[in-house]
């Protein structure tokens, strides 16, 4: 029997002993070396351990100015990022976050923070996430559990694009071990379309090129007009497909609720382990005057797996009630894909300006 390497963590294998290594990287370790944790002597806590010295919280959290970029990890493998822990001061949305793997050049994770933790939206409000591979906890708690492993190299970076410093507390979790020969790279891409043009689909996922399988999508949608918004089906086109092998049925339906996610009149929240209907931006009556929806699917028990080539779209369609027809509208949309795929990927487009990822 081949020797447990310590990857595909469960309660089915929990018991299993492995060579594999636990490290850690935070402000207190930023390299996750063996023996150094909470062994910083500067940093943000600096003035509040006068008294006690190395080892009482000297450095919980980096500073990232405007405009830069700061490095969280910087990892030599191979091994595997096995979670993620985060929480920052400041907009959600300009704070990008780049993952890099075996010394490529080009990101293979690119996204603002929020929106990689299915938590875009932000105005103050906590916002929970209840899932297998993501979790969302009071206030702004990030966790990621995707499995993500390398080979030789992760580096991990995270821009302010905001015209102020940004307060960064985080842990990355890894293990250094062998990795199989059929473990792919994780990849994540945001995108965003606002509006969509009449009669036309909002492209979630594209120009994938290789052998892999998609894991999920988070989006977050705002309608701009009255009205049942969620009747486009989101459509997987595998390998050069011209007509796409999976077509879903409504938007509610792949995000796993049905009838409009309405209960007595009113869009209900809830977070499951696979899927969600994870927040709803209702207006005030003042300045939030437009409802705004925040979802996941994760594909965990059910990958859709391509060989060469994947697209993914979703219509923007929403139902007339008065006329009972379907209605093309030109909504607000925000997406994240995350797939698995084989090295090298293509590079992403440009990434948005600020004006284009801002909420309006």
């Amino acid at each position: 029997m081949e020797k447990f390497n310590g990857l595909g963590m469960s309660l089915g294998n929990l018991s299993r002993l492995s060579d594999a290594k636990s490290r850690s990287i935070s402000a207190e370790n930023l390299t996750g070396e063996k023996n150094r944790g909470g062994m910083a002597t500067e940093g943000e806590g600096k003035k509040y351990s006068k008294d006690l010295g190395p080892g009482w919280k000297i450095s919980p959290f980096i500073v990232i100015p405007p405009g830069e970029t700061a490095t969280a990890a910087d990892i030599q493998g191979p091994g595997a990022v096995q979670q993620i822990w985060l929480t920052h001061t400041g907009t959600y949305r300009f704070l990008i976050l780049r993952i890099y793997w075996d010394g490529s050049e080009h990101p293979s994770v690119e996204c603002p923070m929020g929106d990689f933790f299915a938590n875009a939206y932000d105005d103050d409000r906590y916002s929970p996430v209840s899932s297998l591979p993501v979790c969302v906890n009071p206030a702004r708690g990030f966790n990621s559990y995707w499995e993500m492993p390398f080979r030789k190299h992760c580096r991990i970076t995270v821009e302010n694009l905001d015209e102020k410093e940004h307060n960064l507390f985080y842990q990355i979790n890894y293990t250094l071990t062998d990795v199989p020969q059929d473990c792919a790279y994780f990849h994540a891409q945001f995108r965003r379309t606002n509006p969509v043009p009449y009669k036309q689909v909002h492209t979630i996922l594209d120009g994938v090129r290789g052998q892999g399988h998609y894991v999920g999508t988070y989006m977050f949608w705002g309608p701009h007009n009255n009205g049942w918004w969620g009747e486009g089906e989101i459509k997987f086109y595998m390998d050069g497909d011209v007509n796409p092998t999976i077509c879903g049925t409504g938007t509610e339906d792949y995000f796993h609720g049905s009838y409009d996610f309405d209960v007595g009149g009113r869009f209900i929240e809830f977070s499951t382990p696979y899927s969600g209907l994870a927040k709803v931006v209702r207006p005030d009556g003042l300045y939030r005057t437009q409802q705004r929806f925040s979802m996941y699917r994760w594909h965990i028990p059910d990958p859709v797996r391509f060989e060469k080539k994947l697209r993914v779209t979703i219509q923007d369609l929403g139902w007339v009630e008065t006329r009972e027809k379907y209605l093309s509208r030109r909504d607000d949309f925000a997406s994240v894909a995350y797939w698995y795929q084989a090295l090298p990927g293509n590079p992403f487009g440009p990434f948005p300006s600020n004006d284009e990822i801002m909420f309006v």
